[in-house]
């Protein structure tokens, strides 16, 4: 039924098309149409939370309400009976979800190669030669980082000198003993006591390769390092060109060679595989006596100690690092 004078009244409510649950009566709504879903009706967002009869928010996207035909004036004709027809519901299209961000995932990653757990540290390279002071300057060895070769026979004091070195300078600095890193074989050691052969030369090569890894990363850290070894000069390509190829131009080799007397004293208070025969003793050093006029620099510690020697040695670097020597 309609009224005959004023604004039409909205259809009644159809089968399925009452108001939403939850949600206040069009009696309730401002403006000329009425919320709900019933027919005549446009679609009115829902009232804000803490509204009377506010319902909760939906968990899903709901459908959009089909557009349904406006109320028909009170004058015009009343359409001819028949089935009510409703608009088509185009189909709900799928609500696309965004890409989840990723999860942090606890326990160990895949270390980068160039990392040692999580630090990074620069890759080793060769050793560049000193940068020269100015002139007017005087060098100081002791805080600079260096890469330093002490040679000298068996029974010279370079490991002793070696380490009380490393242990009194101002940066830091590690002491690399050819000996020691030999020895890290265990099982099949070839001695070289117990004669000279293929096998023990190419462990003293391994040796002196392992050696000028670890010096080139430990001074591509910012830590100097000194090593120590029996290189002979009349093998040039095993002994010194080596430790050049291993380390790089930087090395700064010195030669320690006090006297036969000396090293045959030292030599007999040494017990192991790292004592030998007065006549071994007596031979290397004679192949040592090959380092004088080869332009190295030489310390005679035959009445220094160590403390006086490795002093001696700061003053032999300060004028190494002044003028580099060619090697």
């Amino acid at each position: 039924m309609q009224h005959a004078v004023g604004n039409p009244l909205p259809p009644p409510h159809q089968p399925g098309h009452g108001p939403a649950a939850g949600r206040p009566s069009a009696a309730h709504q401002p403006g000329p149409h009425h919320a709900g879903t019933h027919q005549g009706s446009a679609p009115v967002p829902p009232p804000p939370p803490g509204y009377p009869g506010a319902a909760p928010a939906p968990h899903a996207p709901q459908p959009p309400v089909p557009p349904q035909p406006a109320p028909r004036p009170a004058s015009a004709p009343a359409p001819p009976a028949g089935p009510q027809q409703s608009a088509p519901v185009p189909p709900q299209q799928p609500v696309p979800v965004p890409p989840a961000a990723p999860q942090s995932v606890s326990g160990p990653s895949v270390p980068d190669p160039a990392t040692t757990g999580h630090l990074r540290l620069p890759p080793g390279g060769p050793v560049a030669m000193p940068s020269a002071p100015p002139a007017q300057a005087v060098p100081d060895p002791s805080g600079t980082t260096l890469a330093v070769l002490l040679i000298g026979p068996a029974g010279a004091g370079k490991t002793s000198v070696a380490k009380y070195w490393a242990d009194h300078r101002r940066v830091p600095t590690a002491h690399i003993s050819l000996d020691d890193v030999r020895e890290w074989v265990r099982s099949g050691f070839a001695d070289p006591q117990s004669g000279w052969n293929d096998n023990s030369e190419a462990q003293y090569r391994l040796a002196r390769r392992t050696c000028g890894f670890a010096a080139r990363n430990f001074l591509a850290n910012g830590i100097s390092c000194i090593l120590d070894d029996a290189v002979f000069p009349d093998r040039p390509v095993v002994g010194l060109g080596g430790w050049k190829r291993h380390v790089g131009p930087g090395l700064l080799p010195v030669v320690l060679l006090p006297g036969l007397d000396v090293v045959l004293e030292r030599n007999a208070e040494r017990t192991g595989n790292r004592r030998l025969t007065d006549e071994e003793v007596a031979r290397i050093h004679g192949r040592m006596a090959g380092w004088y006029g080869s332009g190295l620099p030489i310390i005679d510690n035959s009445q220094l100690d160590v403390p006086a020697t490795a002093q001696v040695l700061d003053e032999v670097l300060s004028r190494a690092i002044a003028s580099p020597p060619q090697w």
